[in-house]
C-alpha cells in the first residue's frame, strides 16, 4: 500500500513539474531565437546610434526595398522624419531610436498620424529599435498606424538582405551636433582605446565631459 502511495505521489509531482519544465525550455529556445534574429539584423549597432544616424540608416534600408525616400527637415518635419514612395503609395514615418528599455509612447502615433494629411500620404508608420507602450499600440490600431517594434524591424532587415549594414552607418555617419552641457563647447564623436565610440567635448583637455552617442 505504501509503495502504491509513493508511486501515485511521484506521478502527481511529475504531472506538476513536466509542464513547467516544458514551458521554461520553450521560453529559453524562443529567447535564443530572438537574440539570434536581433544579432543578424545588426540591432546591437542600431542601439548605439543616435536619432540622426537611425534616420539615415532607415532611409538606406528602404532604398534597398525599392522605396524612394527623403529625410525631412529637422524640427519642421510636421510629424514625419521620412517620406517614402513605392508603387504609387506614399508613407510618412516617425523614426524613434530609443534606449531598449524606454518604450515609445502614443505621442509618436499622434504625431505621425497628424503628418498624414499634411504630406498627403496613404499610410503612416512608426519604426523603433525599442518597443511600444500598450496605449500606443491601442491608438495605432484605432488610427490604422503601422508599428515596427524592435523585432518587426529585425524581421524587415533580415528579409531585405540589405547590403548596407547598421555598422556601416554607425561608423561613417556623424551623430547630430550637440553642445557640451558643461562648457557649451561642441561635442564630437571620439573612439576609446577599446574601440567604443562616445561623444567628447571639443575643449578637451580643459573639459572632460563625455556621454554616449546613443542618449
Amino acid at each position: 500500500m505504501e509503495e502504491i502511495l509513493l508511486y501515485l505521489v511521484g506521478i502527481i509531482i511529475a504531472i506538476m513539474i513536466v509542464p513547467v519544465l516544458i514551458k521554461k525550455t520553450f521560453l529559453w529556445v524562443r529567447e535564443r531565437q530572438m537574440l539570434k534574429k536581433l544579432s543578424q539584423a545588426g540591432m546591437p549597432d542600431i542601439d548605439k546610434m543616435d536619432g540622426h544616424q537611425f534616420e539615415v540608416y532607415l532611409k538606406a534600408l528602404l532604398k534597398e526595398l525599392n522605396y524612394k525616400s527623403a529625410v525631412t527637415s529637422g524640427s519642421h518635419d510636421f510629424g514625419a522624419d521620412l517620406i517614402m514612395k513605392k508603387d504609387g503609395k506614399k508613407v510618412s514615418i516617425q523614426a524613434k531610436r530609443y534606449r531598449y528599455k524606454n518604450r515609445v509612447s502614443l505621442d509618436a502615433v499622434q504625431q505621425v498620424y497628424a503628418s498624414k494629411p499634411y504630406y498627403k500620404t496613404d499610410e503612416c508608420w512608426v519604426v523603433t529599435n525599442s518597443m511600444f507602450t500598450k496605449s500606443a499600440i491601442k491608438l495605432a490600431e484605432a488610427c490604422d498606424v503601422k508599428l515596427y517594434d524592435r523585432y518587426a524591424l529585425a524581421d524587415l532587415i533580415n528579409q531585405s538582405k540589405a547590403t548596407i549594414k547598421p555598422k556601416d552607418i554607425k561608423n561613417t555617419v556623424e551623430p547630430e551636433e550637440r553642445k557640451c552641457p558643461v562648457c557649451s563647447g561642441k561635442l564630437v564623436q571620439r573612439k576609446s582605446k577599446t574601440g567604443n565610440q562616445f561623444m567628447g567635448c571639443s575643449n578637451y583637455p580643459k573639459c572632460n565631459h563625455t556621454e554616449p552617442v546613443a542618449k
